[in-house]
């Protein structure tokens, strides 16, 4: 039973999991960070320095807190492109560049498996150079 939970955590896309989870945790506090430091004080300075989290009241007991929600949308946009452009895509372009050599290097092999196969037939047959 433990031989498999060891296999099972060593498997290369659960390590891969685990760090982009705690990736992607840091990022969105960093994305957070920015969006409270900078864009709350951008959007403050366009609606006339009035507060970010605005409310729509129906009654007085019942809020819907609209500016939370488009700072929520914000740091959401912000963290995935964060990920994707700095994480993601480069990853890509790595195992793309990592599958082509492990071709070339098939290819390669290949040829000189060819080439050896010719090498033992000669001798095989008793034509010697």
């Amino acid at each position: 039973m433990l031989k498999g939970f060891k296999d099972f955590i060593t498997r290369g896309n659960v390590v891969d999991l685990a760090v982009g989870v705690v990736i992607g945790a840091a990022f969105g506090a960093l994305v957070k960070a920015f969006t409270d430091a900078f864009i709350d004080p951008l959007i403050k300075l366009v609606t006339g320095g009035k507060a970010t989290s605005g409310e729509w009241r129906v009654n007085a007991d019942v809020v819907f807190n609209y500016g939370a929600f488009i700072n929520a949308v914000i740091t959401f946009l912000l963290t995935a492109a964060v990920i994707y452009f700095v994480i993601v895509m480069p990853m890509n372009k790595y195992n793309e560049y990592r599958k082509r050599n492990d071709e070339e290097v098939v290819e390669k092999l290949s040829a000189e498996v060819q080439l050896l196969q010719d090498i033992r037939d000669e001798l095989r047959r008793g034509n010697r150079v």
